[in-house]
């Protein structure tokens, strides 16, 4: 009974059979091996895009951090939520990569900005002239770090207003995946059709052993991206075990399969979380992540009974008994109804 993160999951076994084969022999190092062929034009096919750079990196943070810093100046500023993941978990590593350009927080409703809160906070910025940071790209988190996933309408209306003022959009997608199957839609839909100028294909929480894909629309930032890789220590040599994971990972629409799994499986979680007393959810639920506050007695019934999962503000066995107190649970692909079946029986106990 295993809710803690995505990240925590097992490899699927495909993707350890195709490392398997990609281990035999010889290949060109650096992206020059046969298998990242094949990767770049199945994103490309996927994506809807023939003319995108493609590119392979070992993580998320690699992925958004140096995406970012080729869409933006030094002196400029990223518009983003407080809850997005470039803001709250990867230790500023985007500014660092970026050289110093910042992040100006956009409130958000449900994790998510809206559309006269990104105009405000832009129009807020770049009037000061040399005296203050200039207005830079736009970062959406999808799905959110609150489990939440925008709407095709609502990328679009954030977009629209980037746009405006003649600003891109940068997409970090490490649950991409999930947000996809949620939505019923397609990888172009959700990205350049609705607006998006690069996105992170993040396939390590789905999946993989550690790979994300940088996927760039326009082209004529390609070269500087390649750049930054090497500059900033991301470049695998032996690229193809890399490239083997997103083969894997994208052969008979794996990907999809994989999300479907672990949003099915969240949401039979959901289901039986709601009909337990004292359990409130904070968030809706909407691809593999659930937040809920409910009393200290049940997450110490919980613990005890072996389920491991995150609680945000306290401990299960430290305190009143009637606190209420947050818990993260997040499903994986190996998540199985028999195991969520256990843990809604413990907590019902």
């Amino acid at each position: 009974m295993f809710f803690a993160s995505d990240n925590a999951g097992p490899v699927h076994p495909k993707v350890m059979e195709a490392l398997a084969r990609a281990n035999d022999g010889y290949a060109m190092a650096y992206g020059a091996d046969a298998i990242m062929d094949e990767v770049r034009e199945k994103i490309r096919a996927v994506f809807e895009a023939p003319e995108a750079a493609v590119y392979l990196v070992a993580t998320g943070t690699a992925a958004n951090s140096l995406l970012l810093a080729t869409m933006t100046n030094p002196w400029e500023t990223v518009f983003c939520s407080p809850m997005a993941h470039i803001n709250e978990d990867e230790c500023n590593a985007p500014e660092f990569f970026m050289c110093g350009a910042k992040l100006t927080l956009v409130p958000s409703v449900d994790a998510k900005m809206t559309p006269e809160t990104l105009r405000s906070k832009i129009l807020a910025e770049g009037g000061r002239g040399v005296h203050g940071p200039q207005r830079g790209p736009v970062s959406v988190t999808q799905v959110t770090e609150k489990g939440t996933v925008y709407s095709l309408s609502e990328l679009k209306a954030l977009t629209d207003v980037a746009r405006e003022y003649g600003l891109k959009t940068h997409l970090d997608g490490a649950r991409f995946a999930n947000a996809l199957c949620h939505l019923g839609c397609s990888a172009a839909e959700m990205t350049w059709k609705a607006g998006i100028d690069a996105v992170s294909f993040g396939g390590t929480k789905n999946g993989l052993m550690g790979v994300e894909a940088a996927v760039i629309f326009d082209p004529a930032l390609a070269w500087e991206f390649e750049l930054r890789r090497k500059r900033g220590a991301h470049l695998f040599s032996k690229h193809r075990y890399l490239s083997a994971q997103m083969q894997a990972y994208l052969t008979d629409d794996l990907w999809i399969e994989m999300a479907s799994l672990a949003n099915t499986r969240c949401a039979r979680l959901a289901k039986g979380l709601r009909a337990v007393p004292g359990v409130e959810m904070l968030f809706e639920p909407q691809a593999n992540l659930i937040f809920a506050r409910f009393p200290r007695a049940l997450h110490k019934r919980l613990v005890d009974g072996g389920a491991v999962y995150n609680i945000w503000d306290g401990d299960a066995h430290v305190g009143d008994p009637d606190e209420p107190l947050i818990a993260r649970f997040v499903c994986d692909w190996s998540m199985t109804d028999d195991l969520v079946d256990r843990f809604l029986a413990l907590i019902n106990h």
